[in-house]
């Protein structure tokens, strides 16, 4: 993906419940891009005297060189004068933009609300009943006296059913049944396309059952105390849920976690894409891990029969170590855990209680943000989770135009183009090599603002008055669609983000790039700006999402999506020396926002790849479409300067010293202001700004990383 994790609370203000691990995306399979050359169709481009430049003037800091720092330059009075918003751990371009495409929404979801709430109807037909679906999940969060008026009720007959639960396979069968209703499991099931072979799906099982962001905050040192946070969190959200002993229940959820998290892989270990691939049957499953309940678990879970036999584990070794836990821990421990992660899930949407105090420790104490979100923002984050498509479908009639997507067309067709031009030129690759990733260009999918296909949703029903009813159907919903791709042809039209949504990734086991309709606008896209900014932003945003199929992660897929070694042994040793350069860069550089405390190379590389690539190719597509003219001097830069201030100005933004410190933990992004001054790396940006020895941003040649 282009953008930053977002923050942990999210619109939701939760832990994430049960979903596939971000370090595993899910991932599809494209029809074929154009990779003959630059397109011909007409770009558009207004007239000179029309035309404006696409940077955010206001914003930049011209008392600071280029040369020594592009992000300040472009972006420093910005920084300075912006406070970031009480409701954010981090607030910029990205941020922005999510703010302005959910007052987009709001419109829209009020409008269905009202006709469900007020009038009883939205009409007939399809659109109908996506209206009638997206109204009736906003009107039940909205509903906040009736949520309140609840309490705890919601979730008494899943504690309930917790305490009745007798022995391990009962309460493995209500994990999963939990699981397939939003909540956190010890382990994770979730339906993909096959690593190994791309034409079918396959169930993947991953490490889980942490309420921390990650394995590291359970025994690192600098994570004491909100490890101390963490179990005092614990101990008032089961006093809320009247507890008898609340404080000793707590302790006992912090132990099991804190044993499962001693053998979870660490952050850099997940990324591994063939590690992380290890195919068993049902049978060999069992023998890894015999202490776990594994058919009472996918009984819960509502998969089919043969769910598991086969299926791939990507961390072996915590399935043993979980079937320990299993025989080793007391079942009454295994219940406090489960009650924990019951209540942590639903207290977004339980009494403001629960809610406070689940804002407290994942808000305030992990990402120092004041304020809770508003909660008709709240309210949108939870229909996007469970109905995106439903209110993306009514966002596109809205805000997308015809003419957006074939503008877009043609810079994705350019940005192809200028990677096939370097990839055919590379030094460092050899024929063999380059002709499998020429073949794996040509076979890249773009898909352009919102899906050709739409999903369907019947079947799924939301009520206007039953909130916590709302998340378990909706999750049930997709668990259960999930499932039902077993055995089927793979969806080569399904989308993992909604139109709405203001990002973009690549996939590598359908080796397509997505780019959502809310990304599209400026500062990214602008289709009255000049073309350099489009490219420096969108354009090299694209460049990155191609760059992550030739990353050090995405180059291990060939270009039908299966995980098949198609390097000469050569070349991936030269590749790798290139990526360890990067990696040993990044290890030294420290954030503005956060100094001192240094990146994590070996988790950033991939992104720092992508952005290298993108910035890289961006560029080069860049001077594609100007087909030799020489374009105009405007806001005092040239055009190469523009397309670099374009690409800092997509960066914009700062954090709070908490969001940075947990982003440095478990991002795979590096932090905002290093990823713009990626371009210390490039020849072409010392040339456009003129840097020499002594300035900032130079680095010796020797030292500068270039991979495509």
């Amino acid at each position: 993906m282009i953008t930053h994790a977002t923050d942990p609370h999210g619109d939701q203000n939760g832990p994430p419940a049960g979903a596939a691990p971000a370090a595993d995306p899910p991932t599809k399979r494209p029809i074929e891009p154009p990779t003959e050359g630059p397109t011909d169709q007409p770009t558009e481009q207004p007239s000179d005297d029309a035309r404006h430049s696409g940077i955010d003037v206001a914003g930049m800091d011209r008392s600071v060189r280029p040369q020594d720092d592009l992000f300040g330059f472009v972006n420093g009075t910005w920084v300075r004068e912006t406070q970031i918003p009480q409701d954010k751990g981090r607030y910029g371009t990205f941020d922005r933009l999510r703010d302005e495409a959910q007052e987009q929404v709001r419109a829209l979801l009020e409008e269905a609300s009202h006709a469900v709430v007020e009038e009883g109807e939205t009409g007939s037909g399809d659109e109908a009943h996506l209206k009638e679906l997206v109204g009736a999940l906003y009107a039940s969060f909205m509903d906040a006296d009736g949520v309140e008026s609840l309490g705890a009720e919601p979730v008494r007959p899943e504690l309930e059913a917790i305490d009745a639960a007798p022995d391990a396979p009962a309460l493995w069968s209500l994990f999963g049944s939990l699981m397939r209703e939003g909540v956190a499991s010890p382990a994770i099931a979730y339906v993909y396309t096959d690593k190994r072979a791309a034409d079918e799906y396959i169930t993947y099982v991953y490490q889980g059952g942490l309420g921390l962001p990650d394995e590291a905050y359970y025994r690192e040192e600098q994570y004491a105390a909100i490890r101390e946070a963490y179990v005092a969190h614990i101990e008032r959200m089961l006093t809320l849920a009247g507890r008898p002993d609340p404080a000793a229940e707590a302790a006992t959820v912090m132990e099991l976690e804190t044993r499962l998290a001693a053998s979870h892989w660490d952050r850099v270990a997940i990324r591994d894409a063939v590690k992380t691939y290890t195919k068993v049957t049902r049978a060999q499953l069992g023998e890894l891990a015999p202490h776990v309940p594994w058919d009472e678990w996918r009984g819960g879970l509502g998969a089919p029969q043969g769910a598991f036999d086969p299926c791939v584990v990507g961390m072996p070794s915590f399935l043993t170590a979980l079937s320990e836990a299993v025989r080793d821990v007391p079942h009454a421990a295994w219940q406090s855990w489960g009650r924990w992660h019951v209540l942590s899930a639903r207290a977004p949407y339980l009494n403001a209680a629960f809610v406070e105090e689940n804002f407290d420790f994942y808000g305030r104490t992990l990402t120092g943000t004041p304020q809770l979100r508003e909660r008709w923002r709240r309210a949108i984050g939870l229909v996007d989770s469970l109905a995106g498509e439903a209110t993306g479908r009514l966002y596109v009639r809205r805000h997308f135009t015809p003419q957006a997507k074939a503008r877009m067309e043609v810079l994705v067709a350019n940005i192809v183009e200028a990677y096939r031009r370097d990839i055919s030129e590379l030094a460092w690759m050899s024929p063999a090599t380059r002709e499998k990733a020429l073949d794996k260009l040509a076979k890249f999918t773009p898909k352009i603002g919102y899906p050709d296909v739409w999903r369907d949703y019947s079947g799924l029903e939301f009520a206007a008055d039953d909130l916590v009813g709302n998340v378990r159907r909706g999750y049930a919903f997709e668990t259960d669609r999930d499932w039902g791709k077993l055995g089927g042809p793979v969806d080569r039209d399904e989308w993992f983000m909604s139109p709405q949504t203001v990002n973009a990734y690549y996939n590598p086991g359908m080796n397509e790039i997505v780019f959502p309709a809310a990304i599209l606008q400026p500062p990214f896209f602008d289709v009255e700006a000049d073309d350099a900014v489009n490219y420096g932003a969108i354009g090299s945003v694209i460049g990155h999402e191609i760059g992550h199929g030739f990353d050090d992660q995405g180059s291990r897929y060939d270009g039908d999506g299966e995980l098949v070694d198609w390097w000469t042994s050569e070349d991936r040793e030269r590749f790798e020396q290139l990526a360890a350069a990067l990696i040993a860069q990044y290890d030294g550089l420290s954030t503005r926002d956060l100094p001192g405390e240094t990146v994590n190379g070996s988790l950033t590389v991939g992104e720092n790849i992508g952005d290298l690539g993108g910035v890289t190719i961006g560029h080069l597509a860049y001077r594609i479409s100007l087909d030799g003219a020489q374009p105009p001097e405007l806001d005092g830069l040239t055009g190469d300067q523009r397309f670099f201030a374009g690409w800092a100005q997509g960066w914009r933004g700062k954090a709070r010293p908490e969001e940075a410190k947990r982003l440095l933990s478990i991002d795979p992004h590096s932090p905002m202001d290093l990823r713009a001054n990626i371009v210390r790396n490039l020849v072409e940006f010392h040339e456009a700004y003129g840097v020499q020895p002594g300035d900032g941003l130079w680095l010796d040649e020797a030292d500068r990383v270039r991979i495509w």
